[in-house]
């Protein structure tokens, strides 16, 4: 197994498992998620795995992107005084989707353990996996509409498919946070357990995964995800239009700050 700065990677019979190590909130970025499809492809070229698990240290699963990284804000601001689109730092994002439909074409099932908050873009990161196992702590949220922005990861093509589209209309127009027991009646998880034993039973899983033939593994999986990772791709073509379009907004700004300061934010429609 190859080393990597942001993840642990191991292979524990015939299952990988991926360990995101940012704790505590596992912020991403388009390093981390890189990594995680480095880390996948290894495991489609390695015959003896036939199942992944994807994990996290610390209290949180992924808590999306980091908004307020003051590398990342010296980054924008230096971008925001150039002249042309306002919203030109987005090329960044745009390298992100790319890597994150790297994740939808890996070939071989993948199990996520889910034992903390899923925000976001983690949340997108999730739901790319085929299950989840989570506990009555975890939180699931499509907050993107409270930072007065459009959601993305593929996230509008990929909840709906997974929880129906009303549902996945009330995650993203509330940006509520739906709760462990919540995500397993909705079909948004596979498996509840308590919070410690989270990765146990993901691992659990994914061994009954890989005592299948290997070959009928990825035949089956390649059928049942058949235009997945193209659906996903067109999905983040226009979720990052939207994205650009709106960060350069007043809102944008004015949700952030409010999530930031843990207030109801005062939107103006600009």
């Amino acid at each position: 197994m190859s080393t990597y700065k942001d993840i642990g990677v191991e292979k524990v019979g015939h299952v990988g498992t991926i360990e995101i190590r940012r704790p505590p909130l596992n912020f991403f970025d388009i390093s981390l998620i890189n990594q995680i499809a480095d880390a996948l492809d290894e495991f489609d070229r390695d015959i003896e795995i036939r199942a992944s698990v994807l994990s996290a240290q610390g209290k949180a699963f992924c808590a999306g992107a980091n908004f307020q990284d003051p590398a990342r804000q010296a980054q924008e601001a230096r971008e925001a005084d150039k002249k042309g689109d306002p919203a030109d730092s987005l090329g960044a994002i745009n390298h992100l989707y790319i890597q994150a439909v790297r994740i939808f074409r890996a070939k071989k099932p993948i199990v996520a353990a889910v034992q903390g908050a899923a925000i976001g873009g983690g949340l997108g990161l999730a739901v790319s996996a085929d299950f989840r196992v989570t506990c009555p702590e975890a939180r699931f949220s499509a907050n993107f509409t409270k930072l007065g922005f459009h959601p993305g990861f593929g996230l509008t093509t990929t909840l709906p498919e997974l929880i129906g589209k009303n549902n996945a209309e009330l995650m993203f127009y509330t940006s509520r946070r739906v709760t462990g027991e919540e995500a397993v009646k909705w079909g948004l998880a596979n498996v509840l357990v308590p919070q410690d034993q989270v990765k146990a039973e993901a691992m659990k899983l994914a061994g009954e995964i890989a005592e299948c033939s290997p070959l009928g593994l990825l035949s089956t999986r390649a059928t049942m995800r058949n235009g997945l990772a193209d659906r996903v791709m067109a999905a983040t073509n226009h979720e990052l239009a939207e994205q650009t379009r709106l960060r350069a907004t007043e809102d944008f700004k004015e949700g952030v700050k409010a999530t930031e300061e843990r207030r109801v934010a005062n939107f103006k429609g600009r």
